[in-house]
């Protein structure tokens, strides 16, 4: 009995101290998502000069931005966005888009010009994965006259900076294999990971899949490891 009785104790204690570490997560994730402005403490990146463009650059939930704003984000990502999803297995669905779009948890990091219209945007959450507290990029569109002058990388790299922020683990996102410029910025210019949740990582699917999984750790992630518990898996940025 008394070795049974040990086994009994030190499951339960496992099961405490999982619940106590799970806890922890999205008590981080919330705190992220009560800030007003995850941006504010970056004064220096609410500015892009450089490469004849001078942009605003602020971060606000979806429920404050202006009907207006939300419809072109959807409408530039249905422009880009488009042709690549109806090449996959996913197709494009516009009302699943919509709702992704406008989901209570979303934040928008937009970059605008001088007359307040919006150029660029970067769709995130601070999500849980796999029993990790991140961040999580859902979208990152520009205007065709704003690409290739350093805005996607810069926008990115804020990204990052609030992701340590708020002491989440991992920048994450998704994109499509056949998107061979995102994919190649990803992971040749910014130093992105294959997830170890990417199907050809964890096997669920592997070549099958049009799409893989990255992901770039902070200074929080690289010190805890990279091993994860369970929880939720879930979450897209295409």
């Amino acid at each position: 009995m008394g070795r049974k009785s040990n086994r009994a104790k030190e499951k339960k204690q496992k099961r405490l101290e999982e619940r106590a570490a799970m806890d922890a997560v999205c008590a981080k994730v919330e705190a992220a998502n009560k800030l007003d402005d995850p941006l504010s403490a970056f004064p220096v990146f609410k500015k892009f000069d450089r490469n004849g463009l001078n942009l605003q650059i602020e971060c606000k939930r979806v429920s404050a931005l202006p009907s207006p704003t939300v419809e072109w984000a959807y409408d530039l990502t249905r422009a880009n966005m488009q042709t690549l999803y109806e090449q996959s297995e996913w197709g494009w669905k516009e009302r699943e888009k919509r709702e992704e779009m406008k989901d209570e948890r979303a934040w928008y990091l937009l970059a605008s010009d001088g007359d307040s219209a919006p150029l660029a945007f970067s769709h995130f959450r601070f999500d849980v994965e796999c029993g990790e507290e991140v961040l999580y990029c859902y979208e990152i569109q520009l205007e065709t006259r704003v690409r290739r002058k350093g805005l996607g990388k810069f926008l990115i790299q804020i990204l990052q900076l609030i992701a340590n922020s708020t002491q989440m683990k991992k920048v994450m996102l998704t994109v499509f294999k056949h998107n061979h410029g995102a994919y190649q910025f990803f992971r040749e210019a910014l130093q992105f990971e294959i997830d170890d949740t990417s199907p050809s990582m964890s096997g669920c699917c592997g070549d099958d899949c049009s799409y893989e999984i990255l992901s770039r750790r902070t200074k929080y992630g690289e010190a805890s490891g990279h091993a994860h518990g369970g929880g939720h898996c879930g979450g897209c940025c295409h």
